[in-house]
């Protein structure tokens, strides 16, 4: 029988056994003053995959001793949602019932609609997670019934201890033993881009196909080279468009170039990135200096007719 991934083995089930997010859950964190005064309230959790919403979202409801339903809004339909509010009739009089769904932004606003009266009376707890901005995609009168908590990318340093633990499982699993140096796991931490399952992802798969030590070569050949959270339609999309202009801008070379190579490296359109930096010479260089419009046009018709990397942006 096939064993659950590394990742759902080494779920975390207290909040001490979290990573990362010491904004949200550290000694100090809003979330575990929350809970700490037996305030349980509707909550919004949005950041990238694999930083600990719904591993989250299940501790919060061990800890109040409510009913947890999951449903996933990729899948899920208003029947889904109406059958747990049924369901959350018979438990009048006991804890109640917490309510996750995960990827909220994928129910349209009819669907979420349905669940405000739910949430007004008291009969549901909600905890819906997102990968996008929930100012953008959940309607605005749940967000103003709830709390919105910002889940962040988790530093490779703070992943290490989890994949330390991920070694020492899979080695207690097998008959044969794997070592990894601290650099290793750094680097595996670093591939994940804040992602602890993608990290785990890898640790488990260099296990199984590594002999002896893990290195570093055998974890790129697992992994193409990753630079971070990027979605070609989505918030981070422009986000990353407006700090590559507002780098040309503010005169620095260096950051409008990282801006660059991470939306090259993501797969971003080339010739669209082009037209962007004709933009910012047009507008944002101006008659500073009329030259920089025809050069940035130039490179975009290079773009056109031979491609990259032959031909050149020039910032």
């Amino acid at each position: 029988m096939a064993k659950a991934p590394l990742a759902d083995r080494l779920r975390p089930k207290n909040l001490s056994e979290m990573v990362g997010q010491e904004h949200l859950f550290g000694k100090n964190g809003v979330i575990r003053r929350v809970l700490s005064k037996n305030h349980l309230t509707n909550m919004i959790f949005y950041g990238p995959p694999g930083t600990g919403k719904t591993t989250l979202a299940t501790i919060i409801s061990k800890m109040s001793g409510m009913e947890l339903f999951k449903l996933n809004a990729t899948t899920a339909t208003t029947a889904d949602v109406k059958e747990v509010i049924a369901q959350s009739e018979s438990f009048f009089g006991q804890e109640g019932i917490l309510l996750y769904i995960d990827e909220i932004q994928y129910f349209t606003k009819k669907q979420q609609q349905v669940l405000l009266e739910y949430i007004e009376n008291g009969q549901i707890v909600l905890i819906a997670s997102t990968t996008e901005n929930p100012y953008l995609y959940v309607y605005n009168a749940i967000i103003s019934r709830s709390m919105v908590f910002e889940f962040k990318a988790v530093p490779p340093k703070e992943m290490v201890p989890t994949l330390v633990r991920g070694l020492q499982l899979l080695n207690a699993e097998s008959d044969e033993q794997r070592s990894a140096s601290d650099q290793v796991l750094y680097h595996i931490a670093e591939c994940g881009a804040g992602d602890v399952r993608r990290s785990l992802n890898i640790l488990e798969s260099a296990f199984y196909t590594a002999e002896g030590e893990i290195t570093e070569e055998a974890v790129d050949n697992l992994t193409p080279r990753v630079l971070g959270n990027f979605d070609k339609s989505g918030t981070v999309h422009y986000d990353l468009l407006s700090c590559l202009q507002k780098s040309v801008r503010g005169s620095d070379p260096d950051a409008a170039v990282y801006y660059l190579a991470r939306m090259l490296y993501a797969g971003e359109d080339v010739a669209f990135i082009a037209r962007r930096i004709m933009i910012c010479a047009a507008e944002d260089v101006g008659n500073a200096d009329p030259q920089a419009l025809v050069v940035a046009t130039n490179a975009s018709l290079a773009v056109e007719r031979v491609g990259m990397p032959e031909a050149q942006i020039i910032l």
